[in-house]
């Protein structure tokens, strides 16, 4: 059995979520941080907006921003 093509999509693959990964690490970071320094009303849907994410989705990660120190308090 020849699992070449398996074994190369395969790590295709885990590159790719790897990748998925750090690019949501990221933007949930940055929307952490637009929020943080603003307190601008419609902030909060604004980024909804630009991110696609519902503001539910903003409010969970801006709580479990508000139970992990940055690294600026530390």
């Amino acid at each position: 059995m020849d699992t070449t093509a398996l074994d190369a999509a395969t790590r295709r693959y885990r590159r790719a979520e790897a990748a998925l990964d750090k690019a949501r690490t990221e933007l949930t970071d940055e929307v952490v941080a637009v929020l943080r320094s603003t307190d601008e009303r419609g902030a909060q849907a604004e980024i909804a907006r630009r991110t696609g994410w519902s503001r539910e989705q903003i409010r969970q990660i801006m709580q479990r921003a508000a139970q992990t120190p940055s690294t600026t308090d530390q």
